[in-house]
């Protein structure tokens, strides 16, 4: 494979930069543009750091850099590797890169030291794929857990239900290529027993999913009320800063502001959007349609309500909106003296968790915070096993291969034939296969590839 080279941090001014190469002719290619000072640059070895300049073609100093050194097989690509540690920003990056590029290395596609990684057999595909999901993770269970499947723990799981398959079918050749034993029957008994404890295993991993999914994707959250409720004011409480605008005027929210904030060590996505209300306004009109869309697509829904005023038609029409939603009800401006809301037959009659806040001092916000970990049961999901899906990928493989599973016990039931069952036992390994990448094409193994950042 040609040597590849790319920028692997992040555009913009820095303290370092780093530019990466890796492959056969790595080492060839930057001793022509490196001068390491007072050390022989052919005296390689890997884990060692060199100090000296970075020069062009014409002998004229770009940098002052430290170099480090990666022999194969010991490196992240398993190729011969180095990183070249310059001062940040983009001039100095970019004038590196192009005297690699210069000199015979290619610039490396999104994702192609990874994938390097991959195919050379250093690291599978889940764990190729937690690379991306560290780099992306909005916060700290969402890293852990990406941390716990690069350190290979789910694929432990995976690879210990493969061994357990190529052990039945071990036994079901043994039963094809002995059948005078007559040990069909017992054979049966076996996968039957087996395959239901393979079962129980994947559908474990399947509902871990719930789980997973909030933490690679978060909560998302809808913050719903009629104009001047207190919906912006409690966004910029949560955020610790004025991100949205706060006016007597109603209506100034016109459309939605997206922002992320983590609680319990959980992401929650939270959506400010227009007061709903009954308006002439045409483009007030857009955004209450859009609120109201928002609300059926958001899995939890805050909904704040002037705690100083008796209900009117525009909230009543909120509390039929949020009926069948999991929803929590916020009744603002405790600092100002309140009515009797929380005994309002209507808001109970929903059943939902009330909490009478104030938006503007922040007062009782931990109680908000408290309840949603309570809700969704956050200090309660357990990464370090591995036995947790976040991947939507993983997850289509395992149902996949939970009805191969079920395939197989159809096959026994119905008494077919043993080299039956053997076909659907190894469509199950075929379909886990594809999780850790050991059964799965070039396509799909490029489309994974294509979702990382240049220099990765």
């Amino acid at each position: 494979m040609e040597t590849i080279a790319a920028i692997s941090t992040a555009t913009g001014n820095g303290g370092i930069g780093i530019i990466r190469m890796s492959g056969k002719e790595c080492f060839e290619i930057l001793n022509k543009i490196f001068k390491p000072i007072h050390i022989n640059k052919n005296d390689i070895s890997g884990y060692t750091i060199k100090y000296g300049h970075i020069i062009s073609e014409n002998n004229e100093i770009i940098d002052e850099v430290l170099v480090s050194y990666f022999k194969a097989p010991k490196s992240y690509t398993t190729e011969n590797m180095c990183e070249i540690n310059s001062h940040g920003g983009y001039i100095v990056e970019r004038l590196i890169l192009e005297a690699c590029l210069k000199n015979g290395a290619k610039l490396a596609e999104p994702g192609e030291f990874t994938k390097r990684a991959f195919l050379n057999g250093r690291i599978d595909l889940v764990q190729a794929e937690s690379v991306i999901d560290l780099i992306n993770s909005k916060s700290d269970k969402e890293a852990k857990a990406s941390i716990s499947q690069l350190e290979g723990n789910l694929s432990k799981n995976i690879n210990s239900i493969k061994a357990k398959l190529l052990d039945l079918m071990a036994d079901v050749e043994a039963s094809i290529d002995y059948p005078e034993y007559d040990i069909e029957e017992v054979t049966n008994n076996n996968i039957l027993k087996t395959v239901n404890e393979i079962k129980d295993k994947l559908e474990k991993l399947n509902n871990s999913f719930k789980n997973g999914k909030v933490l690679r994707e978060g909560i998302k959250t809808a913050i719903i009320g009629k104009p001047n409720a207190g919906k912006s004011s409690l966004l910029n409480t949560i955020l610790k800063e004025e991100r949205a605008i706060v006016s007597e005027q109603k209506g100034t929210t016109r459309d939605t502001i997206e922002e992320f904030v983590t609680i319990e060590g959980i992401t929650l996505k939270l959506i400010d959007t227009a007061g709903i209300r009954e308006t002439d306004d045409e483009i007030e009109k857009i955004g209450v349609k859009k609120s109201k869309k928002l609300i059926d697509d958001a899995e939890l829904v805050i909904a704040i309500f002037d705690g100083t005023k008796e209900l009117e038609d525009d909230d009543y029409q909120i509390l039929e909106l949020i009926k069948e939603k999991k929803a929590i009800i916020l009744l603002n401006k405790v600092d100002i003296k309140q009515t009797d809301l929380d005994n309002n037959k209507k808001i109970k009659a929903l059943n939902k968790k009330i909490i009478k806040i104030s938006a503007k001092t922040g007062e009782n916000i931990e109680e908000l915070y408290k309840f949603i970990s309570e809700m969704y049961q956050l200090n309660n999901i357990e990464i370090d096993d591995g036995e947790i899906l976040t991947n939507i990928r993983h997850k289509q493989q395992i149902d996949e291969a939970i009805k191969s599973i079920d395939e197989v016990k159809n096959t026994i039931n119905n008494h077919m034939p043993v080299d039956i069952i053997e076909i659907y036992l190894k469509q199950v390994l075929a379909d886990l296969g594809k999780i850790t990448g050991d059964d799965i094409s070039e396509d799909i193994i490029n489309e994974i590839f294509s979702k990382f950042c240049l220099g990765k």
